[in-house]
């Protein structure tokens, strides 16, 4: 189980990287192709919406070329797109190829989130945000690596840096794959989807319930997609605007306060409960994004962008566990289907705040951060409460 955890955060680590590098480079980026933050939005759709595709194919993938296959092709995949990346090819090729790194992604979170779910048990919130820590890590050291590239004007190798950390991760899963999880299709060996009785008994509530948390995917992970890759941008058009370089910088605290979060998140929600863990943390992240959107300044702005990191660290991880057992026996597809559903929301929610970072003034663009949150509340208020009625319905029908 260790070598799965080792190997798991490795893999998260290249993904954090990988998924958030358009962020960090946003604004040079921007400018060097003389285009809007609409097209760089974009970008970003298209590299989302690959991961998507990514994501569902890859429970079918598995029975087809086995787990090990599939995720050694899926690192390789990364790797060469990284490069060309670098290349910094013509616009349309940019929107070409932007897809299939993302399905490279799409795959690597969702194997890897499914192969960690199900072999760690009792222990999977704890094994979650442990290996989402690394997620966040990776998303940390971008930042700082892309302002000091920025600096240097070397900001494409920045690109470099993901696909050589993708090629690490290739070998490293290739020489240390974990022999307890097989290499094989889902049905073979272990973390598979096993069948539920309890599954086929929740009926419409459980129905309710995995609504719920797919569309939470969708406005969770869009919302934390659209504010890591516009808060430079965001920073630099306020009244006080700041250097690109600078601004890049808000982004290693946001993602600082992430990991410090996850180091917590997993024992916290096992000692309160999934459900109410959700609960809490999106209401304290709805309150941060419209204290930033009230006030605007330079100052609050970073403040605040620590303190909604910090409840917004542990979501992911905890959301998908409290999903899995709400509606039990279903793992590779339930956590795949999750994870496509965050994509989704990846690839729609930036495009709609480049949009309205070209067409509105920058408060506009912290108002609609704020209303995804408060939306947020709302559907994982329903998913609770329709978690707690699954609950209840066996036991009243054992009495």
């Amino acid at each position: 189980m260790s070598r799965l955890i080792f190997l798991g955060c490795l893999a998260y680590l290249t993904i954090g990287l990988g998924q958030l590098v358009l962020g960090a480079v946003m604004e040079p980026m921007v400018h060097a192709y003389g285009i809007q933050y609409g097209d760089g939005g974009q970008l970003v759709m298209h590299q989302f919406l690959g991961g998507l595709v990514g994501t569902l194919c890859s429970p079918w993938l598995i029975n087809r070329i086995g787990r090990k296959s599939l995720l050694l092709a899926a690192f390789g995949i990364m790797a060469v797109i990284e490069f060309l990346y670098m290349a910094l090819p013509p616009w349309g090729v940019m929107l070409s190829i932007a897809p299939v790194t993302g399905f490279g992604f799409g795959i690597v979170e969702a194997l890897v989130g499914s192969l960690i779910i199900g072999g760690a048990g009792e222990k999977a919130n704890v094994a979650m945000t442990r290996v989402e820590t690394f997620f966040g890590i990776g998303a940390l050291i971008i930042p700082f690596a892309g302002a000091a590239l920025i600096e240097l004007g070397q900001w494409r190798m920045a690109f470099g840096v993901v696909g050589l950390l993708s090629v690490a991760s290739l070998f490293c899963w290739w020489r240390f794959w974990p022999a307890g999880i097989g290499q094989g299709a889902a049905g073979a060996h272990g973390a598979g989807d096993a069948p539920s009785s309890s599954g086929s008994r929740l009926g419409r509530n459980a129905a309710v319930v995995m609504g719920a948390c797919i569309l939470f995917f969708v406005v969770y992970v869009g919302l934390e997609m659209s504010f890591v890759h516009y808060l430079p941008s965001v920073l630099v058009n306020s009244d006080e605007g700041l250097t690109e370089a600078t601004a890049t910088l808000a982004l290693s605290v946001f993602w600082g306060a992430m990991t410090i979060g996850r180091m917590f998140a997993g024992a916290i929600a096992d000692r309160f409960g999934g459900g109410p863990y959700l609960l809490g943390t999106c209401f304290a992240a709805a309150i941060c994004f419209a204290l930033m959107s009230l006030t605007g300044g330079v100052t609050a702005m970073f403040v605040l962008t620590f303190f909604a990191g910090l409840a917004l660290s542990g979501i992911f991880a905890v959301a998908l566990v409290f999903t899995n057992r709400a509606v039990p026996g279903m793992t590779e597809r339930t956590t795949s289907l999750l994870i496509a559903s965050g994509l989704l929301g990846g690839a729609i929610l930036p495009k709609l705040a480049g949009w309205s970072l070209d067409r509105f003034e920058v408060g506009m663009t912290r108002w609609l951060f704020t209303a995804v949150a408060v939306l947020m509340v709302v559907i994982i208020g329903v998913a609770l409460a329709y978690s707690k009625r699954s609950s209840e319905r066996p036991a009243i029908v054992a009495k």
